[in-house]
């Protein structure tokens, strides 16, 4: 697959997780097998103000290519020159997100509120194409509510409009992440573009990628919440379509790779924010293990290294088969 110039190789990509796809676990999720990763999502006004913490979001390294700047806003003029600034941290795509389900993105008529006006979309595409040299990418859902399932005409606008892939998220906006894939949606958009197309929503491992493939005829996959506490599942994946055996890491691999995220969000952020938001990281790597709900409550108490060291431990006496 290709999204404009840039070769994709893999199965499955690594889906914008604001919160939670930081540059490390896209590190992990790239090293083992992920197609693509893309970044936080990240205002286009903070984005042109100079803001911090925007700019950190557009950080990314070497490990996580190809890489894309996720960014969100409703004005084409400032969306352009955010995709602009963004070309300083030299993303090898934009993508522009008309898919968040949050209140405080919405409501300001950015993310998926945006599906709700396709032709001010399709301006913000073109807008964004015309200023920068790089893909641009669209991520949106079917979409933004069950009586306005649009997602077929906004991608051809899209498309009309220069980006050069679509993703999108199996789900309404109200349905948010609840269980069930609107498969027949992203068949008809795959359908009426000649664009690649990124189907997203529900991918827990090699048969649920298989099923959306053949369910919807998409180009690639992208992975989002499977990959939380579990960067593995890039590997597995693309064992099952490579027809490859495939062993999943034990216990102590995984606690390993979990002392490397931790190590690596403390090196790329505020130490302390780091432990912070290292709990809920933590927590997802202990699913599935016998006394799991006590091990969770000791993530929610992390304050250093320490803290994660002990609970790995706790972990693997508890664990002493796997």
């Amino acid at each position: 697959m290709k999204i404009g110039n840039i070769e994709i190789k893999g199965y499955a990509a690594l889906a914008p997780m604001a919160g939670v796809a930081d540059r490390a676990m896209r590190e992990l999720c790239r090293y083992y097998g992920a197609a693509f990763t893309v970044g936080e999502l990240t205002s286009s006004r903070g984005v042109v103000l100079n803001d911090k913490k925007s700019a950190a979001l557009l950080t990314a390294s070497d490990k996580e290519r190809p890489f894309g700047s996720q960014l969100f806003g409703n004005n084409p003029e400032i969306m352009a020159e955010a995709a602009r600034a963004a070309l300083r941290f030299n993303p090898d795509f934009i993508d522009i997100n008309m898919g968040c389900p949050a209140p405080k993105v919405a409501a300001n008529g950015g993310g998926s509120a945006l599906m709700k006006e396709p032709l001010l979309a399709g301006k913000i595409v073109a807008a964004v194409v015309k200023a920068v040299n790089i893909p641009v990418m669209v991520k949106m859902r079917t979409g933004y509510d069950n009586e306005n399932i649009n997602a077929v005409y906004l991608s051809q606008i899209c498309e009309d409009a220069g980006a050069a892939a679509i993703t999108v998220h199996g789900r309404t906006r109200p349905q948010m992440y609840a269980p069930g894939i609107d498969y027949k949606t992203i068949a008809e958009v795959k359908k009426s573009v000649k664009i690649p197309v990124i189907a997203n929503g529900d991918i827990t491992g090699g048969k649920s990628a298989e099923y959306m493939y053949s369910a919807t005829g998409c180009d690639m996959v992208s992975v989002g919440r499977a990959a939380e506490g579990n960067p593995f599942i890039f590997a597995e994946i693309n064992a099952y379509f490579e027809k490859k055996p495939y062993k999943r890491p034990s216990l102590e691999e995984r606690l390993k790779v979990l002392k490397k995220q931790i190590l690596l969000m403390s090196e790329y952020k505020d130490p302390h924010i780091a432990m912070l938001e290292a709990r809920k990281h933590a927590a997802w790597y202990m699913q599935g293990l016998n006394g799991a709900a006590a091990l969770r409550r000791m993530c929610g108490e992390i304050g250093s290294m320490a803290d994660v060291d002990n609970i790995c431990e706790k972990a693997l006496e508890q664990n002493k088969d796997m």
